[in-house]
């Protein structure tokens, strides 16, 4: 777990990621080759028909799959992010948590699995990126 010094630093950091903090993507922690990020679900982010937009779960996703791969200075970048969506939040907070699959030389993989606050599965997204 991050201390709260560094913890700071990175969200300052990130924070110039617009559309992830406008669309109320907050850190939570991050470590080597992982990040737990948030989102507190209002509605900006329904559909026309009251449910949650895909597109904020993707957010949510790149944002953590960002924090998990770059808030040490390197600077990845994605080439593919492939999401499923397996349930439907029973809390207005989502969690995402990223998780290294596999570091190559210059492309890697991760997990990026998003839940509600009571641990029920709301997506899970895979993502290859490539290491500038």
């Amino acid at each position: 777990m991050a201390d709260k010094n560094e913890l700071e630093k990175i969200r300052a950091f990130f924070k110039n990621d617009r559309y992830a903090a406008d669309a109320g993507a907050v850190i939570e922690d991050f470590g080597e080759h992982y990040a737990k990020c948030s989102m507190v679900l209002d509605e900006r982010h329904q559909n026309a028909v009251g449910g949650i937009m895909g597109g904020a779960y993707f957010t949510l996703a790149d944002f953590t799959f960002a924090v998990a791969t770059d808030w040490n200075g390197d600077t990845i970048v994605s080439l593919n992010g492939d999401i499923s969506f397996v349930g439907v939040p029973k809390t207005k907070k989502i969690i995402s948590e990223a998780e290294l699959v596999k570091d190559g030389r210059s492309v890697c993989t991760y997990i990026v699995r998003i839940s509600d606050e009571l641990g029920n599965p709301v997506a899970v997204v895979k993502f290859v990126g490539f290491r500038k």
